[in-house]
């Protein structure tokens, strides 16, 4: 397939959409970024990538990471953290606290706030630095050795974090936090904070396409639990829209409030598009326009 082609068509077709939305405004960090930029990305399994746009730009790439930190939390603990945070879509924003009271502290799934917590906190209690293991795997995987945290995204959002800071301390109440809770939100805070461009997450997110094979040939995730993480990415990973988006894309895929999503086409690619004006569950207007685009032109998808 000419990816290539498509990306072009698929810019052209959605231009539009750039602009549409808002940024994260409550995020400072965030809410400073032009809305009227765009990238998109395509990574094949053998890792040639193509590029529209702002492809190499770096953006933060926000609860994107939640999808790595749960691939090592499983790979390196197994199926003990399914005790702890279950695998259904929420229905409720991303940082809702309505479920955790009547669900005794268990979040509905991995890729909620309150879901990420527990990732991040087993990811700790496995590691002794959750926020290094993940940023680590992305260098390996993207092959960029430079990827950073960005310290002034990472500050903003502990500056702003009392509701995160809340759902913590309500599921250590219930038992479900292993660490301190202000260790587990440094570490989430600073693994939010990786700043990445499309062409990045797009290598970086090829092991879910390669059915858990990394980069290197070896293997982090069985093919079952690929297909499990792909799973979860499809029922939730794009918050309480998550229906919208397996209708209109029909892949699975994380959002991030930096205004990126990752798209995964098992045993074909990976995706990344980024824009950062947001609809208002948080997902980029322009990125899920430009994904839905993409599998209507080449008809690629799970269905």
């Amino acid at each position: 397939m000419n990816y290539q082609a498509v990306l072009e068509q698929v810019a052209a077709d959605i231009a539009p959409h750039i602009g549409a939305g808002r940024p994260a405004e409550y995020i400072p960090a965030l809410a400073e970024v032009d809305p009227a930029s765009f990238g998109m990305a395509v990574a094949d399994l053998d890792g040639r990538v193509h590029g529209v746009g702002d492809w190499e730009r770096p953006f933060s790439t926000q609860s994107i990471t939640k999808v790595f930190a749960l691939a090592l939390a499983l790979a390196r603990g197994g199926d003990e953290l399914w005790q702890r945070v279950g695998r259904e879509p929420s229905g409720n924003p991303f940082n809702s606290l309505v479920q955790l009271e009547y669900e005794n502290g268990i979040p509905r799934n991995p890729f909620i706030n309150a879901g990420a917590l527990v990732v991040t906190d087993r990811l700790q209690t496995l590691t002794g630095d959750a926020s290094s293991e993940v940023l680590d795997f992305l260098r390996a995987e993207s092959g960029n050795p430079d990827l950073a945290f960005d310290q002034k995204v990472a500050a903003s959002e502990a500056a702003h974090g009392d509701r995160n800071a809340a759902l913590a301390h309500f599921m250590a109440d219930y038992g479900n936090m292993r660490n301190p809770v202000p260790t587990v939100l440094e570490h989430y805070f600073w693994q939010c904070s990786i700043a990445m461009s499309c062409r990045d997450l797009a290598l970086a997110g090829r092991f879910l396409a390669r059915h858990g094979l990394r980069a290197d040939g070896s293997r982090l995730l069985t093919r079952s639990e690929a297909k499990q993480v792909n799973a979860v990415m499809l029922t939730c990973g794009t918050y309480d829209a998550a229906g919208d988006f397996a209708y209109r894309v029909g892949l699975p895929g994380k959002s991030g409030v930096g205004g990126g999503i990752v798209a995964v086409i098992p045993g074909q690619c990976a995706l990344c598009v980024w824009s950062p004006g947001l609809d208002a569950r948080g997902n980029s207007v322009a990125g899920v326009a430009a994904l839905d685009r993409f599998t209507t032109l080449t008809g690629l998808s799970v269905f």
